[in-house]
């Protein structure tokens, strides 16, 4: 056996990973940990923008109800797919109240361990071998892995500029074979980039158009500026029916450690999803649904101060990146800014030259599908007063 693919086991046996193991894509700046280990070591101070945490403080609410919630016997049981009853319905009034949806907390709300394993679980739910999927390139992780693993023919869209980063309905219209699956994600990650209703709309005609399941991950629909108001699927004629939209508390609520995430949409689909996770998970910490379930029920507060905050950010990242002489553009969503590689260099190797230069983190495009080669992700993760230094550590390096 070559060593190459052979990892030693304890007992001196080898172990060789199995060809679906070995087609995954490397992952860019794998060394990472490394290298900020040795500058740490060195007496170095890291900047970490790479890691897609806002790092703001969790709801209170969110605390003091977990402190309560962990003494109840109750929710120490297993939850199984159902989960906490009201979870489910705050939930539900929350998607009533966001997007004026009337949804039922049995039948058309899965509550999910983080919106992430639940978008890549869903490809199993819908996939027979040698279905075609279209995935935007580049984006998240989940969009390649789970039809990959369902044994699924993949097809990447490049996102472009020139068209705003969204994957144009006539692209799923044409897109070859046997299409079942389609994943779109606006506010977009790692892009930044917004999709309007009417877009939204036209993406639902062309799935239903090609009996394809729309999975929508809205994961950020909260995270936006300048009077930007993202659009939900449950919105759109049709939407409930074509697919799933897919919202987590990690992001706008800053949980991202306790994996608390919801599905809603076409109750098939539920369903469905309902029947796969059974035979992988048994559902969250039920304390920890309760907690979720108590921001949901009150949180416009938290969202205002939430986005104040990113929003005091995102200033700062842009002026201070500007100043440093990238071309960035202030993002109307997310928590991230999108940017080209300046030079000739790879997004990897301009990524760890700067980190070593610089113990500045920065993701690069590449990690996030080969459609992101020649881009930067920088994510709005330290505080306002921070930027600065950024900005002047990225300059000296630059």
């Amino acid at each position: 056996m070559d060593d190459s693919r052979a990892a030693l086991l304890g007992d001196g046996r080898a172990w060789a990973p199995p060809g679906r193991l070995e087609g995954l894509p490397p992952y860019p700046l794998a060394d990472v940990p490394d290298i900020k280990a040795r500058l740490l070591a060195e007496g170095r101070t890291v900047m970490d923008l790479g890691v897609g945490d806002p790092g703001l403080p969790v709801p209170e609410a969110a605390v003091e109800t977990l402190r309560e919630a962990v003494g109840n016997p109750a929710l120490s049981k297993y939850g199984f797919q159902r989960g906490a009853p009201r979870y489910r319905q705050a939930i539900a009034g929350w998607l009533s109240r966001r997007f004026d949806a009337d949804v039922d907390p049995d039948l058309e709300v899965l509550p999910v361990i983080g919106s992430k394993e639940a978008i890549a679980l869903t490809a199993f739910a819908v996939l027979d071998p040698g279905d075609t999927v279209l995935i935007p390139d580049p984006g998240y992780a989940p969009y390649f892995g789970g039809p990959y693993f369902a044994g699924a023919d993949v097809i990447r869209y490049g996102l472009r500029a020139e068209e705003g980063y969204l994957i144009p309905p006539d692209a799923i219209r044409r897109a070859r074979g046997r299409l079942r699956l389609v994943y779109i994600n606006y506010p977009n990650n790692p892009t930044s980039a917004v999709a309007e209703a009417d877009y939204l709309q036209e993406v639902v005609d062309a799935c239903r158009e090609r009996e394809a399941v729309l999975l929508f991950d809205n994961a950020y629909s909260e995270i936006t500026f300048d009077g930007f108001r993202a659009p939900g699927l449950l919105e759109m004629d049709g939407g409930r029916e074509v697919g799933l939209e897919f919202h987590s508390m990690s992001k706008t609520y800053n949980m991202t450690g306790w994996r608390l995430g919801w599905a809603t949409g076409d109750r098939g689909l539920i369903g469905a999803l309902r029947r796969v996770k059974t035979f992988f998970d048994t559902g969250a910490f039920m304390a920890l649904q309760t907690a979720g379930a108590a921001v949901l029920e009150n949180p416009d507060e938290y969202i205002r101060f939430n986005l104040d905050q990113l929003g005091r950010r995102r200033a700062a990242a842009v002026s201070a990146f500007r100043d440093a002489g990238l071309d960035v553009t202030a993002p109307r969503g997310t928590l991230y800014l999108w940017f080209r590689v300046p030079g000739q260099s790879t997004s990897e190797d301009f990524c760890r030259r700067l980190l070593i230069d610089s113990g500045v983190v920065l993701l690069p495009g590449s990690a996030m599908g080969p459609g992101g080669e020649g881009f930067v992700r920088a994510s709005l993760a330290i505080p306002e007063d921070r930027w600065e230094e950024a900005g002047r550590r990225i300059q000296e390096a630059l």
